[in-house]
């Protein structure tokens, strides 16, 4: 083995920040997730699409243990996913999570909303919180925004806000989980310009999602699902041009035709 080799062996080992292995989910008797194995490297984009149903949701959820699974294992970091309390909290503020519907705390400010957890769970000081807090409302373009309330917001604004909030705990990766289907669709480019700029500067995620024109453009690796499991991965060019799958094929014909 030459040393070249050598490193870049050990580098691939280091670099895979989240780990599914054989990880099996039910919800009675729908078995959502069957024998799921996901590697994601630190800094890479995976887009997770398929029809509904198809288990991507449970999926993203199951990495920061909003869903528990019934067998297999997840690693953050090469740490598996702590059972419940503070660890469990420390967790979900390394894996950063944007939801369909923007789950802003109504009764704070959106200032606040970005402030909360850097002073709960990463006991920042309040001054610091702030200072951290206006720079990235003002990054994801929202910065005049923040003493309004988030009911004063589009929805637009305030799933700006939500990244923004994930972006405040300095997490490894952030799960998006269809950032953008309860937008009216004039807004969703605004959320995912966002997304693509965060893509480029490196963040790990993995996004859930029907937006098609986002996959190809800022994914790093299509991951398709269909009925609980990965039906089939590969870089955007590759999925979208040449699909290999009868599932997937089907899949793009529906969706790329309309």
């Amino acid at each position: 083995m030459t040393e070249a080799s050598m490193v870049k062996e050990s580098v691939s080992a280091t670099d895979e920040l989240v780990a599914l292995k054989s990880v099996n989910k039910h919800f009675g008797a729908l078995h959502v997730l069957q024998d799921i194995d996901l590697t994601i490297a630190r800094g890479e984009v995976v887009v997770v699409i398929g029809p509904s149903g198809s288990g991507k949701s449970t999926l993203c959820r199951t990495i920061n243990r909003l869903e528990t699974i019934d067998s297999g294992e997840i690693l953050i970091d090469g740490k598996p996913l702590p059972q419940e309390g503070k660890e469990l909290a420390r967790l979900r503020a390394d894996v950063g999570m944007v939801f369909q519907s923007f789950n802003l705390f109504a009764h704070k400010t959106v200032l606040e909303n970005v402030m909360l957890g850097q002073i709960k769970v990463r006991k920042a000081d309040k001054q610091v919180a702030e200072e951290k807090a206006r720079t990235l409302l003002d990054r994801v373009g929202v910065g005049t925004q923040a003493d309004k309330y988030p009911a004063q917001l589009s929805g637009g604004q305030q799933q700006r806000v939500a990244i923004a909030r994930a972006l405040a705990m300095d997490p490894k990766v952030i799960l998006f989980d269809e950032p953008t289907s309860a937008l009216d669709p004039e807004m969703i480019n605004e959320v995912l310009e966002v997304m693509q700029q965060l893509a480029r500067d490196g963040m790990t995620m993995v996004v859930v999602t029907h937006e098609m024109g986002f996959a190809r453009s800022a994914a790093n690796r299509v991951v398709f699902m269909a009925d609980g499991r990965i039906v089939e991965e590969a870089a955007p060019e590759q999925f979208f041009s040449n699909p290999r799958s009868d599932r997937a094929k089907d899949f793009l014909s529906k969706i790329l035709h309309h």
